[in-house]
């Protein structure tokens, strides 16, 4: 049943989750220079990875900057290239 429905969810002209301004954003992105799209990807993935730091502080509040890096590496390392 599950492939069913992800056939359906890629194949269905009907939008699930509209996203109204996504027009908007394929053309100022278009417009941008690449160095800016990179920059902004970089701080992006720089803003990522201070929301994960954030998010282990405060599930491991007792842990000092140490232990939160390792924790960080940790779980970084388990789930880098599972995509490819």
């Amino acid at each position: 049943m599950r492939g069913v429905f992800l056939y359906f969810a890629y194949n269905s002209t009907m939008e699930i989750n509209p996203k109204p301004n996504r027009a908007l954003y394929l053309q100022i992105l278009r417009r941008t220079a690449p160095e800016q799209r990179l920059l902004k990807a970089m701080e992006l993935s720089e803003l990522g990875k201070e929301l994960f730091l954030h998010g282990l502080r405060r599930r491991f509040p007792d842990d000092d900057d140490k232990q939160i890096m390792a924790e960080y590496i940790k779980r970084i390392a388990r789930c880098h290239n599972r995509n490819y």
